[in-house]
């Protein structure tokens, strides 16, 4: 199997694994309790919860959570005022935003330019004084596109606004803006465990608990936290530090190999202002059913996992003005750390062969 899917999930690193493995096996001891081994994983918490803030501003605190999913919910309904977001989130900004609306929260969508990136004049006017939130997304999960968030935090803080980031994508990729109050992380997207992510608040930022009970986590969230969880998402953060730039270097070197590879196949979004590791591609005429389906062995996708399977066509695609046709014509390419440039190199050669083969039986 060649993986190609890399902005769905990342291989599990063998140093996560390792870290993990202890508190797997024998310490199996409630991080919160008082006594010595509920201390002792409480250190280990403590210890990974430094790893994986060291990759983010060093101004504010790291709270862990089950995921992605519950940091942006956290910090979406966690705070108050209108919020401005972009057409082209993830659904867990989106879904989360939409029900804010119907529960009376204000709430304006920016719409992107043919390159996936926004207007940041349309921006300035969407975002007035009394807005709550402006959230964005770091780097786009579908198409790869990096947002310009500093600019937008700029407009927030203007507006008396805070800044969500939706990092997810970036994080251990590419810096996390400074300039951010809120951003939510995954562990399952550096090569950690899936199951944790974290929410960074700014310090002196306030936000209502999402949900209620012990109240374990610094800024307020709930739950009993897995050591095991923590230290496969810290030891993944310690090798993205320390790999951060041979992993920048591999990842920049493989869209070349891709695009040789693929003659007269359309890149979806920026070009110039994307993260090298997501190609987003359309393949006029393509159905992308019978690709996935002819090249099994081929790990690759036709949009966001978290959509996979709706039928629909991704809003995403949409927003940077495709057509529905357009939209079920294209496939994203994930490849990162572990990616080989001669199974990238096989692997783009049959996906293309097979692309044309349906144009020639057409």
């Amino acid at each position: 199997m060649i993986y190609l899917d890399y902005q769905a999930t990342t291989p599990l690193a063998p140093e996560a694994l390792q870290a993990m493995l202890p508190w797997l096996q024998n310490a199996h001891a409630n991080p919160h309790s008082a006594h010595a081994p509920g201390r002792a994983a409480k250190a280990g918490v403590e210890v990974a919860r430094q790893q994986v803030a060291a990759l983010l501003p060093a101004n504010g605190t790291l709270s862990f959570t089950s995921g992605a999913t519950e940091a942006l919910n956290w910090a979406i309904k966690g705070t108050a005022g209108p919020i401005v977001t972009l057409a082209t989130e993830h659904a867990a900004v989106l879904d989360t935003v939409a029900a804010e609306a119907r529960r009376g929260r204000e709430v304006s969508v920016l719409p992107v330019g043919p390159d996936g990136i926004v207007d940041l004049e349309a921006a300035r006017a969407a975002i007035r004084p009394g807005t709550g939130l402006v959230a964005a997304m770091l780097v786009n999960n579908e198409i790869g596109v990096v947002q310009p968030i500093p600019a937008l935090a700029g407009l927030a803080h203007d507006a008396g606004a805070l800044m969500l980031c939706d990092a997810v994508q970036g994080y251990g990729r590419i810096s996390v803006p400074a300039e951010c109050d809120l951003v939510a992380i995954s562990a399952h997207k550096i090569h950690g465990p899936k199951g944790i992510g974290a929410l960074w608040v700014r310090n002196g930022v306030q936000i209502e608990p999402l949900m209620h009970g012990g109240g374990q986590e610094a800024a307020g969230r709930s739950g009993t936290l897995s050591p095991a969880l923590c230290a496969g998402f810290g030891a993944a953060a310690v090798l993205a530090k320390g790999r951060f730039q041979s992993d920048e270097d591999h990842v920049a070197a493989l869209p070349a190999t891709a695009r040789d590879r693929l003659p007269g196949w359309i890149v979806n979004g920026s070009v110039e202002h994307r993260y090298p590791g997501n190609l987003n591609l359309r393949f006029p005429g393509l159905d992308v059913a019978r690709l996935m389906s002819d090249l099994r062995d081929i790990a690759f996708s036709a949009g966001s996992a978290c959509a996979s399977g709706s039928g629909r066509p991704s809003h995403v695609l949409r927003a940077i003005g495709l057509s529905d046709a357009e939209a079920r014509s294209s496939i994203r390419l994930g490849f990162g750390r572990y990616t080989t440039f001669e199974e990238l190199e096989a692997a783009l050669s049959r996906i293309d062969a097979a692309a044309r083969s349906q144009r020639i039986a057409a």
